[in-house]
């Protein structure tokens, strides 16, 4: 399978959705965090530095889900406007 390029854009919205994930994380270990949302602590690290710029939709609504973040809020905070 070959994946097209992400754009600049996506790159972009990739980034801000890790630094987001990652202040709300504030203090908690990426081990807790990953384990309570049934991903891996490698999944919830390649998402918060970006190196993940387009997760899973129910990857993120469960990260999302134990760190007490609406997918309205991710949603704002990730589109270009928010930038």
């Amino acid at each position: 399978m070959v994946r097209t390029p992400l754009t600049p854009e996506e790159r972009d919205r990739g980034e801000r959705l890790g630094r987001l994930l990652r202040a709300a994380r504030g203090d908690r270990s990426m081990v807790e965090v990953a384990a309570a949302a049934g991903v891996s602590a490698e999944t919830l690290r390649k998402i918060e530095t970006g190196r993940a710029p387009t997760p899973a939709f129910f990857t993120v609504a469960a990260v999302a889900a134990v760190l007490g973040l609406s997918m309205d809020d991710l949603a704002a905070h990730c589109t270009l406007a928010a930038a």
